[in-house]
Order: structure tokens, then sequence, then C-alpha cells
């Protein structure tokens, strides 16, 4: 019966498609970042260590969840003059409730803040995106939106073009800090579920990549794919802003986000944050974006890809490539191109999440058809076991705080990996948003930064030394070369050895094997 429902629903929006359109005019009042700020608290706190540091930025790591959440709160609450914001991802939870209220604080603060997020994950929130709107210091554009806002199916007839999303994040205050990374908005990437967690990684930057970061916005905010809110949704609700207050007062008397915000508090960041003793990395760091025009051309179109900049970079190690990525399926291209470095005498390594893991059932079996094809070229391949919350929370000797990921909630059941990290020859390493997967490299817009770090990219590779083994499965082939097997290591130095995939039933397998066969690894 729920299936003859869904084939009725989808039947419903094809028939009705062609009466949800998008507006054919839209006035778009450009805008760009501020300049002008180093006057700004932020900019003034700054200008020594700046002046110190010529030409190159500053780099700090955020792997812990509670951290990353810090960060921006206490951006939030420092910015004088302007917050760019640009998510994938926002969700009306905890964390997504209070960064919202922090954003609205600071328009009343006169902070202009821009807001930008993509359509796909907006389903429920346009009331609250509205009366965040309607404030004269707020505007908020929405990302190759659907044409109709109440029944999302209605535009299943514009696939073609609602296939293409913006996976970008950032998060800017004055022109002067940005966070850069794998996180979205909400409570399983900030530490704030303890049922699913997400382990990942931003990264904290000051400098002139602060710069190209918001040049990276203002191209996204000003392209033709971006709608401000009000073009789509007419006026606002006159209502929206005790709407608002009435969502905030509920988190605040939560007794589960009062513990979350007093964990938040007590984090060590913050009280470097408060003494102005973070430490950063100072080096020359270069953001790596895809054009947004990507998501209107077609995928072959090379020039707006982040794609080939990557490849260029890390394409040409000499020694060592290590890669992080949750959703991990490289195509036919990708897996030769890692068999033919392997072939060179290059340390290839991976990891990714295993079965058990994941959060995406499709793209498992999307990476599960190149496994044994990678192994027998020589790439080392590791795949994350659930539950696994400190894998990439700790350095080498076991201290919290290492690269590059985060305990997801600190405690979560349910352990993913998230971030999406590459290092080559320990010396340079990029943090950003880009999955090694056709989505990412073709259909998708994505973001990050690439950091001359032999700092971080030496931690990485460390992990993948020490660490990782540890907490994720490594798979490698039998003795006899025709069959896989799964080791599974324990930090106490105990280890299992599986001849098929641990934590797969039968029916799973039945189910991962006929999804490897569907002609789908194009949206993977």
């Amino acid at each position: 019966m729920p299936a003859l429902r869904l084939l009725l629903a989808i039947a419903l929006g094809l028939l009705v498609s062609a009466c949800a359109s998008l507006p054919d005019r839209v006035e778009r009042v450009g805008s760009t970042a501020l300049t002008d700020t180093e006057g700004t608290h932020l900019g003034q706190v700054l200008r020594p260590e700046l002046a110190a540091h010529p030409g190159t930025s500053g780099i700090y790591p955020l792997g812990e969840a509670k951290d990353a959440f810090a960060a921006r709160i206490l951006l939030a609450q420092a910015a004088e003059r302007s917050l760019d914001l640009q998510y994938y991802i926002w969700h009306g939870d905890t964390t997504g409730q209070l960064l919202w209220e922090a954003i609205w604080q600071a328009a009343e603060r006169g902070v202009r803040v821009r807001l930008l997020l993509d359509d796909a994950n907006t389903g429920g929130l346009d009331p609250i995106l509205a009366a965040l709107d309607a404030h004269p210091n707020i505007e908020v554009r929405l990302f190759n939106p659907f044409a109709n806002r109440k029944f999302r199916l209605a535009d299943l007839g514009d696939f073609s073009r609602l296939n293409r999303r913006m996976h970008n994040k950032s998060f800017t205050g004055d022109n002067q800090m940005a966070i850069v990374g794998g996180r979205n908005v909400g409570d399983e990437y900030y530490g704030a579920d303890l049922n699913v967690g997400f382990q990942d990684l931003d990264v904290l930057a000051v400098g002139p990549v602060v710069r190209e970061v918001s040049a990276e916005f203002d191209r996204y905010w000003n392209n033709e794919s971006a709608y401000p809110l009000a073009s789509l949704l007419g006026p606002a609700p006159k209502d929206g802003a005790k709407l608002l207050n009435e969502n905030w007062q509920k988190v605040r008397q939560d007794p589960k986000a009062q513990r979350y915000a007093d964990a938040v508090r007590q984090r060590p960041l913050v009280q470097q944050v408060a003494e102005r003793r973070i430490a950063f990395e100072w080096t020359t760091a270069q953001v790596l974006s895809d054009d947004p025009d990507k998501v209107r051309f077609s995928p072959e179109r090379k020039d707006l890809q982040l794609r080939p900049r990557l490849t260029e970079v890390f394409g040409n190690g000499r020694r060592e490539l290590d890669l992080v990525s949750p959703y991990f399926v490289p195509g036919l291209g990708g897996a030769d191109a890692l068999e033919k470095m392997a072939a060179r005498g290059v340390k290839v390594r991976v990891l990714t999440n295993s079965f058990q893991a994941t959060d995406v059932a499709p793209v498992h079996a999307g990476y599960a058809r190149y496994r044994k094809q990678l192994l027998e070229s020589g790439v080392k391949l590791y795949e994350l076991k659930p539950g696994s919350t400190d894998v990439t929370s700790k350095d080498e000797a076991g201290r919290s705080g290492g690269v590059p990921g985060s305990s997801g909630s600190g405690g979560s059941s349910s352990a993913s990996l998230h971030a999406k990290t590459f290092a080559v020859d320990r010396s340079r390493i990029f943090v950003g948003s880009f999955n090694l997967d056709p989505r990412s490299a073709l259909l998708n817009t994505e973001m990050g930064v690439l950091i001359d770090s032999p700092a971080l990219a030496q931690r990485l590779s460390g992990h993948f030394d020490s660490l990782i083994p540890d907490y994720a499965y490594q798979v490698q082939l039998q003795p006899d070369s025709t069959r896989m097997e799964w080791i599974d290591r324990s930090p106490a130095g105990g280890e299992t050895r599986y001849t098929s995939e641990p934590g797969i039933g039968l029916l799973q397998r039945l189910w991962i094997n006929f999804l490897s066969i569907l002609p789908i690894e194009s949206m993977l």
C-alpha cells in the first residue's frame, strides 16, 4: 500500500509539473563582500598576527564537533559588519536554531547577513526562512530552487536541473575570518545528536585566503541560479519574528539543548578565543571551487570544474597519497588514475565508510564494484567500523584534537565518516566538501581550501600509519588473490579476519549486489 501511494504521488507530480515554473524575471540586487573591515573587532584582534606573517594565512583545524559549532557561534557573535553563510544543508534542529538566533542577533546589531542555501534540503523551512529574510539586515537566497514550494514532487519533470546541487560550505565574518570544510548545519555534525554523529573536518582561516572565500561566495550569491527568497515566496508573513522567537524559546527550555550549550561553553577552544591565543599555523593556502555555472551546463565542461585542479595537485604525488572520502566511488577513470599512481610506486591509501557506517547504501554499492580492482593494483583500502568515534579525533599518542575528523557526537551510537580531505607527499592537504565520486566531480558544485601544511598533511598520514588500522577494517586480498578479506584489528592488539563483508546479512548483500549493477553510478 505505501508503494502504491508513492507511485500515485509521483504520477500526480508528473501531471502537474508543467504548472510549476521558476519566475522568468527576477530582480537580483548585486552585492559583494565588504572590504573595509580592518577596523572591526576581528580586524583589530588579528592585525598584530597578520602583520607578523605577511602574505600568509592562518589555519586552525576544527576536528572536534563541538569546537566546530563553538567557532561558528563565536564568529557570529563577534561580527560587526557582515556575515556570509553558504550551506548545502541547514536543519531546523537544536544547532540550526541556535545559529539562526545568533545571526538574527547579529542583524539586530546592524550586521549585514547574506544566507545562501541549496534548496534540496529546505523542505518545510519556508516560514522560518521567510521570517529571517524579512529582517532588514538579512537576505536569504536559494540556489537552484524548486518551483513548487508545497509539493516538491511536482518538479520531477525538471529532474535534470534539480539533480545538480550546491554542496559548498562556508561561514565568513567581517571578511576577516572564515570556516570552510565538510560540515553542514545540523545536530549530527556538531555532536548534539547522541544517536547519529558524523566524523568531519573544517578549518578556521584568517589572512588572504579569507578574501578568496568571500570572492567565491560572491560568485555564487550573484549567480543567476541563486534566487532571492522573496521572488519564490512572495510577501513575508507578518508574524514571522514571533515564530522565530517561539522556536528559540523552545530550544532554550529543552534540557538536552541546555546540556549541549553548556558542553560547548566548556570547550577549551572557547577559552582560547577569549584569551586570544589560538595557535594558527601560518602558511600559504588557496580556495579551490567549482564555477557556479557548473549546474547549468554539460557535466563535460571541464573549464567549470574543480576536479581538474585537484587531479593536477594530487595526481602528481611522488611518494604518498592519502584520501579520506565518506562517499568513495572512483569510477573507471578515477580507479585507473589511482592504479597508475600505485604502479609507479606511490603509496595510495583510502579511508571510506564500511557498509555498517555509511548513510547511503547505493554509494557503498558503487564503491564495492571497484574494491578488488583497486586492491589488485596495490591501493590500500580501509573502511570505518560502525561506532568508531575516535579514529580521526586523536593524535598518534591517543590525545584528542587530531585530524581529519571529530568524534561525532562524543558518544553517538552510530558514527559515520563525513570528512573530505586528501594529503599528498605529507606536504599539502585539501579540506572541503569534495567527495571522490561522480556527483562531486560532475553534478554538484564543491569548494575547499588547499593548504601547504606539512604539519596537517603529516598528521593525516600519521593516522593511516597508526590509528586508522585499529578503527577501520582493512580490506585486502587473500593469499590466493582471488577473494577479499576484512581485517578487524583492535587497539588492544587482537585481530579477526572475515572472508565476507562484516555486518551485512544475506538480504542486504543481495540488495547491494542489485544496486551495483544498476546504471546509476553517474548520480552517486
